[in-house]
């Protein structure tokens, strides 16, 4: 007989209650206590907290708010070499600094390793498997607003790393590390990771890459109904592909050219396709939460809560066979169970709380906004998330993934279902950025928000990637390029 603590089973309400939005109250979900977060390689914290209401919701509804994840490689200046987790100028080092000395701060651990650092006024700062540091942002009602509070802890967290000696350089990937120098990072998590993946063979043989060096900007945004939901879910699962190609900036192998513009997103097509990219389920006409939740009940648990505050493997059963058999220590799958399988899935746009926009690479600094910019623009302004739909509706999802895997080498030279790349990111760029002039015109959105996509605009006009004008540089002084590319691109 099962203990009186363990929890009743979950009923499907109770899978349901996840995928409230802003719609139900949620205050924020910057939880620390959620692992496994965005991708293979994200830290022990929840998404950025985009979903709310309270305070963000107002006589008409819920309003629409936007959070972001910036995850930056922590390298040393001089020779891009990744800085490791111990030592007195280590990653550890750096959270204990801002522990200290941010006020309000408070850390955050893995069994009886630090990890990170929550926030006093919202946000966490967070360490993934490789070493990166991630600022995983509050909520905030535009995106001008969402820049200048980002900006401002980004560069909090560059001084403190500064003065450890190294430098926080946002991106794509970890530019200069090779996997055999990987400083993983001791997350009880990992090696249970690492195993999954290897288990796949093949098609997990990107897991570890995408653990340890891939870098990404992602972006949360709101849904207040579960019509809204639907919507917004198969328009931006759509949307994901061809966006791909406007923050390409993942082209090299140990500082050298690894014959991609994006390692980060072929890696990604190796990291269990199963759970991750894209999901045939989110791109049907009639998606809706219940086929969100059928899809995710189909796949199994990573890992698990252990009694000592870490992270243990899962059984080797999808999550619906759990539901019924439970876990060996003889209890139930519970809610939290329920939400940190959600968190183990690795799709181009996650569903829980909020919708979160993982697909494309992280961008340099100087272009940092342009992903919640574009994904704002396109998401919260109606008329140009139905235009983007109609226009890319009736692409399958294997013509998605042929698109992807040749966007990840060619870019803007790429095709989707027969259609130049290009032409269809510079028709979502249009409707982005008329999407962010009708919520200055309403009030929503302030003005200067619309200049965070003339990066965007340069990379189409020039037909020059971000990825193209790393190798451009590195071209023209490969001796010197670690320290030329670090100086330029970090975190002032």
């Amino acid at each position: 007989m099962a203990p009186s603590s363990t929890p009743p089973p979950l009923t499907r309400a109770a899978l349901r209650s996840v995928f409230a939005g802003a719609a139900g109250a949620v205050a924020s979900h910057a939880d620390a206590s959620d692992p496994g977060d965005s991708h293979p390689g994200v830290s022990d914290t929840g998404a950025s907290g985009a979903g709310a209401s309270g305070a963000g919701a107002g006589a008409s509804g819920p309003r629409e708010l936007v959070g972001v994840e910036v995850e930056t490689a922590a390298v040393d200046p001089a020779t891009g070499a990744a800085v490791p987790y111990e030592g007195p100028r280590g990653l550890r080092a750096l959270l204990e600094l801002l522990a200290a000395e941010w006020p309000g701060a408070a850390p955050v651990s893995d069994r009886a390793v630090l990890t990170g650092v929550r926030l006093a006024g919202g946000g966490t700062v967070t360490l993934e498997h490789g070493g990166a540091v991630e600022y995983s942002s509050p909520p905030r009602s535009c995106v001008a607003e969402l820049a200048r509070v980002t900006d401002a802890a980004l560069r909090e967290v560059a001084a403190a790393a500064r003065r450890l000696g190294f430098a926080l350089v946002p991106g794509g990937q970890y530019p200069f590390t090779a996997p055999d120098q990987v400083a993983w990072t001791p997350h009880s998590r990992t090696p249970v990771m690492r195993r999954h993946f290897e288990s796949l063979g093949p098609a997990g043989s990107g897991g570890p890459w995408v653990m340890s060096l891939a870098l990404s900007t992602q972006v949360s945004l709101d849904f207040t109904s579960q019509d809204d939901l639907a919507d917004k879910l198969r328009t931006l699962a759509a949307v994901s592909t061809p966006a791909a190609a406007l923050f390409l900036n993942a082209p090299l192998e140990d500082g050298r050219p690894c014959g991609l513009l994006s390692r980060r997103m072929d890696s990604l097509r190796r990291t269990d396709p199963a759970r991750t990219g894209v999901i045939p389920a989110m791109l049907r006409q009639d998606v809706d939460v219940e086929k969100v939740i059928d899809w995710a009940l189909t796949l199994p648990m990573i890992h698990r809560a252990a009694p000592d505050g870490g992270r243990c493997a899962a059984p080797a059963a999808d999550f619906s066979t759990l539901l019924t058999t439970g876990f060996p220590d003889g209890g139930l799958p519970g809610l939290a169970d329920w939400r940190s399988h959600l968190s183990q899935v690795f799709s181009d746009v996650r569903v829980r709380e909020t919708l979160e926009l993982r697909a494309v690479d992280g961008p340099p600094y100087r272009a940092l906004f342009a992903a919640p910019a574009f994904f704002t623009g396109l998401g919260y302004h109606p008329p140009a998330r139905a235009a983007a739909l109609r226009m890319l509706s009736g692409i399958s999802p294997r013509e998605h993934r042929t698109a992807l895997e040749e966007i990840a080498r060619r870019g803007l030279g790429a095709r989707l279902a027969g259609r130049p790349v290009r032409e269809v990111a510079a028709e979502l760029l249009r409707l982005s950025r008329e999407g962010l002039r009708a919520r200055v015109a309403t009030g929503a959105e302030r003005p200067e928000a619309l200049a965070f996509l003339d990066p965007l605009d340069d990379v189409l006009d020039e037909g020059v990637t971000f990825a193209e004008r790393m190798l451009a540089e590195r071209a023209r002084d490969p001796a010197g390029f670690p320290a030329h590319h670090i100086a330029r691109h970090r975190v002032p």
